[in-house]
């Protein structure tokens, strides 16, 4: 969407994208389900030293990808902790799912884009271990890449509206956006496409 092209927008969308991450992770550290869980190639031995927020401005910083890659990106978490339950988003594998997603998404979505082994760099992990987990989080997303119109407007929407929520428009730019409403901020992702998956399956039936 032209809309994301604004730097305030870009901005708001890494905080609150960041934000949002970060309360799941939170979330996830606590939960009951945390011991059991499956520990994945994304797991870390401990929590990383930078933010959530510091890694996010950090990839959005050296990537260079287009803005709907952030959005894009988002859609590939929400479809990989669909896919794959047993592995929670928390404060040791957010970062590594981070900086996959974005380069997964980087790729399909962009013509010009940076190899794996600067992605490696701007991640601060090893080319062997970046290499390993795009691999892991393909198989775990099933391969599932495309993302069509109105998945990706329905995602966009719900992002800018929570954007709204914590920095209401100060200009017709920015309050041109978009006329999505929410009542709440979610602790969890959106998980838009599995219901209407479901919403599908009771149709067929």
């Amino acid at each position: 969407m032209a809309e994301l092209e604004c730097p305030t927008v870009m901005n708001n969308l890494i905080t609150y994208l960041s934000s949002l991450l970060q309360r799941v992770a939170e979330s996830n550290d606590l939960n009951p389900r945390f011991n059991p869980q499956k520990i994945s190639a994304f797991h870390g031995l401990t929590r990383p030293s930078i933010s959530i927020e510091s890694y996010l401005q950090r990839i959005f910083k050296y990537a260079n990808c287009s803005p709907s890659c952030y959005v894009v990106a988002y859609v590939y978490l929400d479809r990989f902790t669909q896919q794959q339950p047993a592995i929670l988003i928390n404060s040791l594998n957010v970062h590594r799912l981070l900086i996959t997603s974005v380069m997964i998404a980087a790729k399909f979505m962009d013509d010009i884009y940076y190899n794996n082994a600067y992605y490696a760099k701007v991640g601060g992990i090893s080319i062997t271990e970046i290499n390993f987990l795009e691999v892991d989080f393909l198989f775990g997303l099933g391969f599932q890449l495309n993302v069509n119109r109105t998945t990706f407007n329905t995602y966009c929407s719900y992002l800018q509206n929570q954007m709204f929520l914590l920095h209401p428009p100060l200009n017709t730019e920015e309050s041109s956006l978009s006329s999505y409403t929410s009542r709440s901020t979610k602790l969890q992702l959106l998980h838009y496409e599995d219901d209407q998956q479901q919403k599908q399956e009771v149709v067929a039936v």
